[in-house]
């Protein structure tokens, strides 16, 4: 399957679930996201170990929303500013609900498509400028290159006794010198990459060749529209059921 296939489905389910405040729709299609990620090639293990940080993100909307939230209903807990009733547990659950359905495919289409195969088709395809989707590329590319850039620096800064401290304060402090010791290192290793593209032409306005074509096949353009048939089913049953809860 083309990647431009995945890329325009995903951001028109997203786009659509975004109008949604139904924790049923976002149940249901969250539900639908689990069942086709083994379409795609990713296995289970490999899903858990990708979408922890979707989870961390969902549960901490979820907490603030359940104790900040809109107050509806019957009220559980009245302390202060926290205020928990049914409305906010609900909203709570659909926010929840609605960072995974969001977040789940994309997660999926950057964990099951190549870069290179994206940028080929980003640029036959689409016909995006060529600077813009090489510049692109080698970011991606770099990624996992400041992860071990990061761990590197972790190692180097306890040899040399930096940031040994104990303590939150010493903690965030570290961290946010670590994080600065790590810019200055990707800006060094961005401009020696440019300098490096510039050389080899990357820059240059005339038409390239491509060691692999890019190509759209049917299977892509029903892909889209089964994603386009799923976005606007998913706003229609927004606009007639609305939050499908009562008082919320």
């Amino acid at each position: 399957m083309n990647p431009l296939a995945k890329f325009i489905g995903a951001v028109v389910v997203a786009l659509a679930l975004v109008a949604s405040l139904n924790p049923y729709i976002a149940g249901g299609l969250l539900t639908i996201e689990f069942i086709a990620l083994p379409l795609l090639g990713l296995s289970g293990r490999r899903i858990a170990r990708l979408i922890w940080p979707i989870l961390v993100a969902a549960l901490f909307a979820a907490l603030t929303t359940a104790l900040y939230g809109r107050t509806s209903g019957q009220i559980f807990v009245n302390w202060g500013p926290v205020l928990v009733s049914h409305g906010s547990l609900v909203l709570a659950l659909t926010v929840a609900l609605r960072v995974l359905a969001i977040g789940l495919p994309g997660v999926a289409l950057f964990a099951s498509v190549d870069p290179t195969d994206l940028a080929d088709s980003l640029a036959q395809l689409w016909k995006i400028p060529q600077r813009f989707v090489f510049g692109a590329l080698a970011s991606l590319r770099l990624v996992d290159v400041l992860v071990d850039d990061w761990q590197t620096l972790s190692l180097a800064r306890r040899a040399r006794g930096i940031g040994s401290g104990r303590g939150p304060i010493a903690a965030v402090t570290r961290i946010f010198g670590q994080i600065f010791a790590l810019l200055v290192s990707s800006l060094r290793r961005g401009n020696t990459l440019a300098i490096a593209m510039e050389a080899r032409a990357f820059g240059a306005s005339r038409q390239r060749t491509y060691a692999r074509q890019a190509f759209w096949r049917p299977r892509d353009t029903w892909f889209v529209a089964v994603c386009g048939v799923i976005g606007a089913a998913i706003v229609t049953a927004s606009v007639l059921y609305g939050s499908g809860v009562a008082g919320v």
